[in-house]
């Protein structure tokens, strides 16, 4: 019987539509995400830049998350956190759908590759630790450590799903379509974002009109 309730609770969040949308939704986008980081690895190997380029490709991806994190942290405390991962979002479509247009193309370079992959890593790194503070705003106080573990739950099975789809993927089509994939898979967040109405601001509202 404990055990039994341990496990409904742990799915009890997702009888919150918005977190239920949202998190499916992340799923998709952080596949695409794991896509294009072995896209951009093979694809840095595949233009024969070198050694250092290949490894600075990882170091692209992981940097942004040792600058902005602490930065993007104190943003979203000032900030409508919405408006800034719909911003944040739209960037890396943006910047997505520019590394695409240039591999498809055959334009890409390793500096270009570098740079954009800093510039969309960077946005993830802006978004992270907003995601994370808006899940007291998505479920139930009581939920909360439940929409934790799911996020977390979320996050690893796209860890353990991206790169094997991605090297299919890129065997098939090549590193261009996982980026492009990668660039759709963003729409499905900023749709359901978009839609969301966050009712916490009316509750404080509604707090400072009492006497």
């Amino acid at each position: 019987m404990p055990e039994s309730s341990e496990i409904s609770s742990l799915w009890r969040p997702f009888h919150t539509p918005i977190f239920r949308n949202l998190l499916l939704a992340s799923v998709v986008s952080d596949i695409g995400a794991f896509m294009q980081t072995v896209g951009a690895a093979w694809l840095m190997v595949s233009l024969k830049a070198g050694p250092m380029y290949v490894a600075l490709t990882q170091t692209a991806s992981a940097l942004p998350f040792f600058i902005f994190a602490l930065p993007a942290g104190a943003i979203g405390d000032i900030v409508d956190r919405r408006k800034l991962i719909l911003f944040t979002e739209s960037w890396m479509v943006g910047v997505a759908l520019m590394l695409a247009a240039l591999t498809l193309t055959g334009l890409v370079s390793p500096l270009p590759l570098l740079i954009l992959t800093f510039a969309l890593s960077a946005g993830d790194a802006f978004e992270s630790p907003n995601w994370r503070a808006v899940l007291p705003d998505l479920v139930k106080k009581e939920d909360l450590p439940a929409a934790s573990a799911l996020n977390g739950i979320e996050f690893n099975f796209a860890r353990a799903v991206g790169p094997g789809l991605a090297g299919l993927l890129i065997a098939a089509a090549g590193a261009g379509s996982a980026f492009l994939l990668n660039a759709v898979s963003f729409v499905g967040v900023i749709f359901v974002v978009a839609r969301w109405k966050p009712a916490f601001k009316k509750r404080s509202e509604a707090l400072h009109q009492k006497p």
